[in-house]
């Protein structure tokens, strides 16, 4: 056995890896690893809800968009809302076998303890469209936008956060767990608390190494507590065990040039 890195929607991962599915070709003295997938790989895309859906108004990046913030607008973005089933047919024609899309948090809670019904429905009609053509769903919690609602309260960094936040993990899940196998709490935790609170290029745009602090303890209070919720409801609904994770941000450094300097 050998111990390779597998990519996963954007994540590695170490994985046990059979010798005999490794082929060894020597160039410049360099070893090239050539892995042949297992038949149950999953391959797919990844998408945020804010990139794709469109006229998510009651979040605060449009908030921020609105104030003159980003580069451009979402707006409609590309129509994903209205247009999900002609998307996974183009992702299914392309090969991919999963899709993993994140849920617009502000579409389902509008307002504190208010669940919008039909934002419910509309994500069921998603994952009904994703099982439908052979794509498996992964589903994220969190993809950088909080409901405005939220981030008048102090976001993740308000006292109140946690608590917030697992409220709506319970309803959701409660709600789509016959339907998903993979979760995902919170999308590149470190990506956001960077540029959310030390950069402070994103919301919400603040610039405190302490609040970052703070919100970093929230954040894995957030994940562990998620975590134990979707476990548990799965447990209670009598389903297998689900995977839970957060998505890791993965950078990749290429040489401007080939020179040994640059590499």
């Amino acid at each position: 056995m050998m111990k390779v890195k597998c990519a996963f929607i954007g994540c590695f991962h170490h994985i046990q890896i059979p010798t005999e599915m490794l082929g060894f070709f020597f160039t410049g003295g360099i070893i090239q690893l050539m892995l042949k997938f297992p038949d149950n790989f999953l391959w797919g895309a990844a998408t945020a809800s804010h990139q794709v859906e469109g006229n998510n108004t009651n979040n605060d990046w449009w908030a921020w968009e609105r104030s003159g913030g980003g580069k451009a607008p979402s707006g409609a973005a590309c129509g994903h809302y209205e247009r999900y089933r002609e998307d996974f047919d183009l992702a299914r024609s392309l090969g991919n076998n999963c899709h993993r899309f994140s849920l617009e948090w502000s579409r389902i809670e509008p307002a504190p303890h208010s669940f919008s019904p039909e934002a419910i429905s509309h994500y069921k009609d998603v994952l009904s469209a994703l099982r439908g053509r052979r794509l498996e769903p992964i589903v994220t919690l969190h993809h950088f936008t909080s409901p405005l609602w939220f981030s008048k309260l102090g976001g993740f960094s308000g006292r109140d956060a946690v608590d917030i936040f697992c409220t709506y993990v319970e309803r959701v899940v409660s709600e789509y767990a016959g339907q998903v196998t993979y979760w995902v709490t919170i999308n590149e935790p470190l990506i956001y608390l960077f540029y959310g609170y030390v950069a402070g290029d994103w919301p919400p745009n603040k610039r405190s190494i302490p609040e970052a602090f703070f919100v970093w303890r929230n954040l894995i209070r957030c994940h562990v507590r998620a975590y134990k919720i979707i476990h548990k409801i799965y447990r209670e609904k009598g389903l297998p065990p689900p995977r839970v994770s957060i998505a890791h941000h993965m950078p990749a450094y290429y040489p401007c040039t080939k020179s040994v300097r640059d590499k």
